[in-house]
């Protein structure tokens, strides 16, 4: 089932999401319904906070910047093979010079701005099953899984913006909040949710 992804302006997009256990309620289900969404709205990345549970899960496939032709045979290959599920994760280690890529997410639809994150991360998690992984990932996986693990941390990537370019979109940002946008995938915004 697609489920509406919030719109910047909830306050569950700036909660510190907890941690969760085996017996969550209709994980499955759950998991199933997030990859259902994220491939709904073209994303390649999904956290629980942006369809409104304020829990540490998000979910990853870089497949579709396989098709860029920017990266390497290895790296195309490396990009379309990588489909994690992270529950409960903790980056540990963050390393290398930060490196600028033009970044965009589901609940700020139409903002896309060049963002500075480090190439390289070691992050610890648990997998659907609950099976404990530290891995190191770098390059673009690292980057999307770093933007993932931003919102069950509360971060948006807007919040890496230069104080001017933050002035910049602040009108577009208020807009998405208050519903004035057209997007192809389902959405739920803060201004609609006050008037239930």
């Amino acid at each position: 089932m697609i489920l509406p992804i919030v719109a910047y302006g909830d306050s569950v997009l700036r909660k510190k999401a907890g941690i969760i256990t085996k017996d969550y309620p209709h994980l499955e289900t759950l998991l199933e319904n997030m990859k259902e969404t994220m491939y709904g709205a073209y994303g390649v990345g999904l956290a629980a906070p942006q369809i409104g549970l304020p829990i540490r899960l998000f979910l990853v496939d870089t497949e579709p910047f396989a098709e860029d032709e920017d990266f390497t045979e290895e790296e195309q290959e490396q990009l379309k093979n990588f489909q994690r599920i992270f529950i409960n994760a903790e980056i540990l280690e963050e390393e290398g010079d930060e490196w600028a890529f033009n970044e965009g997410c589901l609940s700020i639809p139409d903002v896309r701005e060049d963002v500075f994150r480090q190439p390289k991360i070691t992050i610890k998690y648990q997998d659907e099953n609950f099976k404990a992984h530290t891995e190191v990932f770098d390059g673009l996986i690292a980057r999307v899984v770093q933007h993932e693990y931003d919102h069950i941390e509360g971060i948006l990537f807007t919040d890496k913006l230069s104080t001017l370019k933050k002035r910049l979109i602040k009108g577009k940002l208020a807009n998405i909040s208050k519903g004035k946008i057209k997007v192809d995938y389902k959405m739920r915004f803060p201004a609609m949710k006050k008037k239930r």
